[in-house]
């Protein structure tokens, strides 16, 4: 085979995953970059599903949990559903695990990329009441160190603003080539600004509120991740208000962070990957995917994405690039 048969087949084979690098010196596309990342993280939630711990009862007792101290028009469906899964658990995880992988391999392939986000839309909004109890947002327990809004939603939120469209008009950014900048920027700012509000809920400033959080995740952890949470855990201990109120102000900051000129957005987003990560490696130890407990890798990787997802272009385009 000759190298311009090989060359030739690895750029139909990168055209089908939408990455082919164009040929008229224009950039590779940063929005589906950013689906294929999203694909990523459904495609390690898939293989998640799949771990021994979701084929017994503890797993649908985990999800009967997220009922407790909802509202009971939310508790009932999540206790009715918790059920349905305990007496069919294995079958039913499986589809579960199925389905995730299907999501991911959908939004990896263009030509499937459009029902694919869509379905993940539908199916993130299911879980995020059914699973997650709307991320406790109605019972107190909502908290940007244990994910909230719901890791889940996120996805969805990365659907709609990833979605492969354009408004013909030069957007400032990827998320707003869908949706428009206003939008996009009003989404952006309605997530980070509930995040803030939760960092200073009663539960959370409270004087071991996030210390006892951190400690409570190194169970089961690898050994440095358990040492850096329990060292974390001592430092902040007493320290629940001053911690929540920190917080609260960096949140705030890149909430509006995107309303800005272009060197202090992009300033206010390194701040808003840096606050993901911090979350994700302390907070949320990973998502508590080395645990085999863990269905997803929690809020922290979908923050990034979608940090980057509003990283100023360098020229307005809504070419389609």
């Amino acid at each position: 085979m000759s190298e311009v048969d090989v060359a030739g087949g690895q750029i139909a084979w990168l055209g089908r995953l939408g990455t082919k690098i164009r040929t008229d010196g224009k950039r590779v596309d940063s929005r589906r970059a950013l689906q294929l990342a999203l694909a990523g993280i459904w495609l390690l939630d898939g293989v998640l599903q799949y771990q021994p711990f979701m084929y017994t009862k503890a797993f649908s007792q985990t999800l009967a949990g997220t009922a407790d101290g909802n509202p009971v028009v939310i508790a009932g469906p999540i206790t009715w559903s918790a059920g349905i899964i305990e007496h069919h658990l294995a079958v039913l995880n499986t589809i579960f695990a199925t389905i995730q992988l299907l999501l991911g391999l959908g939004i990896a392939f263009r030509p499937t990329v459009r029902a694919a986000l869509a379905a993940s839309i539908a199916w993130s909004l299911g879980v995020w009441w059914l699973g997650e109890g709307l991320g406790g947002v109605l019972n107190d327990t909502a908290s940007p160190f244990n994910g909230a809004p719901g890791a889940v939603i996120i996805y969805a939120l990365l659907a709609v603003l990833l979605w492969p469209s354009d408004r013909g008009m030069p957007a400032p950014f990827t998320a707003a080539r869908a949706v428009g900048a206003p939008a996009a920027k009003a989404l952006w700012l309605v997530l980070w600004l509930s995040l803030a509000w939760f960092a200073l809920t009663p539960a959370n400033r409270a004087p071991q509120a996030l210390s006892g959080m951190v400690a409570g995740m190194e169970s089961g952890e690898r050994g440095w991740l358990a040492a850096l949470d329990r060292a974390v855990a001592s430092h902040v201990a007493g320290q629940g208000l001053a911690a929540s109120i920190a917080l609260a102000a960096a949140l705030v900051t890149i909430a509006v962070g995107v309303y800005l000129g272009r060197p202090a957005a992009i300033v206010t987003l390194v701040l808003a990957v840096v606050v993901a990560s911090v979350i994700w490696i302390v907070g949320e130890a990973l998502g508590g995917i080395f645990t085999g407990t863990a269905t997803d890798p929690n809020s922290g990787p979908l923050l990034v994405v979608l940090a980057m997802a509003y990283w100023p272009a360098r020229t307005p385009d809504a070419s389609g690039l």
